[in-house]
């Protein structure tokens, strides 16, 4: 099956726009904590998610539809270019839906009590940390067939984002096996901040292509 030919300069552009939008996401994520009342949360010990029980959620929500949307966009442009395997292309597909779940239930708010909610915003997140970066470790032979260097970059920081997640997973077996609870383990909230932004940069990079057949 040969790939679906776009227009011109098509494809970059709208690699570039999906690169935009998740770069945008990234900056209102990084603006809650310079603006009040949320710049009272710890990076270090408090999770992102901790934004969405704030009166500055509208923000978090709007960042989380734009990485959705900028994802959502270099993902199925390899798909229309036939440079995106099934198995990447549905990872693809579940991180952007678990963003989207993750704006629309947020965490458990602990001084209330457990959610519903919360739960939903828990396994969201879970899910999309662990296939964003697996999708992108198997979209970077295809993705990136004739630049070694790029495929390189894709790999590693995918690796490296699964690797943070297994260092938060270690403490929860830390303490299952009767340590202390597991968000003290690690500096949570920045190990998770360090992860995500891992994550970003990674998917970011299927724009390089995209980018590169339109010059």
């Amino acid at each position: 099956m040969t790939a679906i030919e776009t227009p011109g300069r098509v494809p970059g552009v709208l690699g570039a726009g999906g690169a935009i939008a998740i770069i945008g996401g990234a900056l209102l994520v990084l603006l809650l904590q310079f603006v009040p009342p949320t710049n009272a949360i710890s990076p270090l010990r408090r999770t992102i998610s901790e934004y969405s029980l704030s009166p500055n959620k509208w923000i978090f929500n709007l960042a989380l539809i734009l990485i959705a949307t900028g994802s959502a966009v270099l993902f199925v442009l390899h798909a229309l270019r036939r440079t995106m395997p099934a198995t990447a292309l549905f990872a693809g597909g579940v991180w952007t839906v678990s963003l989207l779940i993750v704006a629309a239930f947020p965490k458990t708010d602990w001084a209330v009590g457990p959610s519903t909610g919360g739960t939903v915003h828990r396994i969201a997140s879970i899910i999309g940390f662990i296939v964003l970066p697996a999708g992108v470790l198997i979209a970077s032979g295809r993705a990136f067939p004739d630049d070694v260097g790029w495929r390189w970059v894709a790999r590693v920081l995918s690796l490296a984002a699964l690797g943070l997640f297994a260092l938060i997973l270690t403490g929860v077996v830390v303490m299952l096996s009767g340590g202390g609870p597991w968000w003290t383990f690690v500096p949570i909230g920045l190990v998770q901040r360090v992860m995500a932004l891992v994550d970003l940069l990674a998917v970011a990079t299927l724009a390089v292509p995209l980018l590169r057949s339109g010059a």
